[in-house]
């Protein structure tokens, strides 16, 4: 009988969707002593450092930057505008749809949630309805959120902004760009996005722990009516600050500073379209392998429809405890790290053993993809997991044409 060789020694590859692959040269960048932050280097470099982020996010606004995760970055941007009472309208589309609802709940906020489902996108049909009979305008704001990582559904922003002007209403576009910002595609101004929320550690490649809110001068007009914002949350000294300290309220996350001076450098020098597209095209590969896997089986994608689909991430269904096996096996036997499936869990599978995700974003091309199908097909032998044959070499197909899909549109 053959002995098993466990293949987990040298690089372990990280490919869930967030934190995402650190490149190199931000790691570098932040291997350093401890900087001066009263005088110098650091302090030079925040003015074009904030312009930096505000081409990623396609706005002449405003930007405010957090120590913090995603969760403070939604609790700040709700912080500015939400006040005691106030109600939200959040249309969900997964775990992070209904846990910023939670946030504003916490604040005092009234949350009328809309949940549909795991599965599919909002319905701005509904979306219409709701706020066509708010008459009296009582809902405050519209949390969207563009990529909801537990379920990879991709929103149309833009039609949601469509939705609201059609239905006169004048609350503000709220959007979580946690997952998608510097991934797939966002337009900020265009889209007529109010207030946007992201944080450092998936397309921008850089550590968790610090955040941002992006508003535009309507936002700030709501801030300004606010009854009161506690100094720590508050956005307004944060992006018109009169010395270093208050960009951060207190000390800088130095070292995040530098690692994420170097990851906008990489981005704007592949040039923001070019790395939508890298994205899109990586992600066709990812989604050509599953359709081959999942043409027997169980496999299955949990978004039917690739225009709804994130290019950044892909929640998986494989039959219970299924899913949990193969992320164990591959983890413990060649070091690839797949996602659970976070907030998927279900009265037949509890535990959400059904699900689990890949993640293709931030600092991620075609042999690190093709690594991770690889591991994955592996996996799925090794366990004798029954699944459609030809995954790699459909993926291989997309990535060898990949110049082919350089004109296609990306929505």
């Amino acid at each position: 009988m053959t002995q098993s060789v466990n293949l987990s020694q040298g690089r372990s590859y990280l490919g869930i969707p967030g934190p995402s692959v650190m490149p190199d040269a931000v790691l570098r960048a932040m291997h350093r002593a401890a900087p001066n932050i009263y005088e110098g280097e650091l302090i030079d470099m925040m003015v074009p450092l904030m312009a930096d982020l505000r081409r990623v996010a396609r706005t002449t606004g405003h930007v405010a930057m957090y120590i913090g995760n995603g969760h403070a970055v939604w609790e700040a941007a709700l912080a500015n505008v939400i006040a005691p009472g106030d109600r939200v309208l959040v249309p969900a589309t997964g775990r992070f749809g209904i846990g910023w609802g939670e946030i504003a709940a916490s604040l005092g906020a009234e949350v009328q949630l809309i949940d549909f489902g795991i599965s599919a996108p909002m319905d701005m049909g509904r979306v219409a309805e709701v706020l066509e009979a708010d008459k009296d305008h009582q809902i405050k704001a519209v949390l969207g959120v563009h990529v909801d990582t537990s379920t990879s559904i991709r929103n149309d922003i833009a039609g949601l902004r469509q939705t609201l002007d059609a239905a006169g209403h004048p609350a503000l576009l709220m959007a979580d760009c946690i997952a998608s910002l510097g991934c797939d595609v966002f337009e900020m101004d265009a889209w007529g996005v109010d207030v946007m929320a992201a944080a450092s550690q998936k397309g921008l490649m850089v550590p968790p722990g610090v955040g941002f809110v992006f508003f535009n001068d309507r936002a700030e007009e709501a801030r300004a009516r606010m009854p009161r914002v506690s100094t720590y949350w508050d956005w307004t000294p944060r992006a018109h600050p009169e010395a270093f300290y208050q960009y951060h309220c207190g000390t800088a996350p130095t070292h995040h500073i530098y690692g994420l001076r170097v990851a906008l450098d990489m981005i704007h020098a592949e040039g923001l379209e070019n790395v939508w597209q890298r994205h899109a095209v990586l992600a066709r590969a990812v989604w050509a392998a599953c359709d081959a896997w999942s043409r027997a089986g169980s496999f299955a994608m949990n978004v039917a429809d690739p225009a709804h689909r994130s290019t950044a991430v892909t929640a998986l269904r494989l039959q219970a405890p299924l899913a949990t096996e193969l992320r164990q096996w591959t983890q413990r036997n060649i070091g690839l790290t797949l996602g659970i499936g976070l907030g998927m869990s279900t009265p037949e599978d509890p535990k959400g053993d059904g699900f689990f995700r890949f993640g293709h974003m931030g600092h991620v091309n075609g042999q690190m993809i093709m690594g991770l199908l690889g591991g994955v097909e592996a996996g799925l032998c090794a366990l004798n997991i029954e699944h459609g044959s030809g995954a790699l070499e459909a993926a291989a197909k997309v990535i060898g044409q990949g110049g082919a899909y350089s004109e296609m549109q990306i929505t």
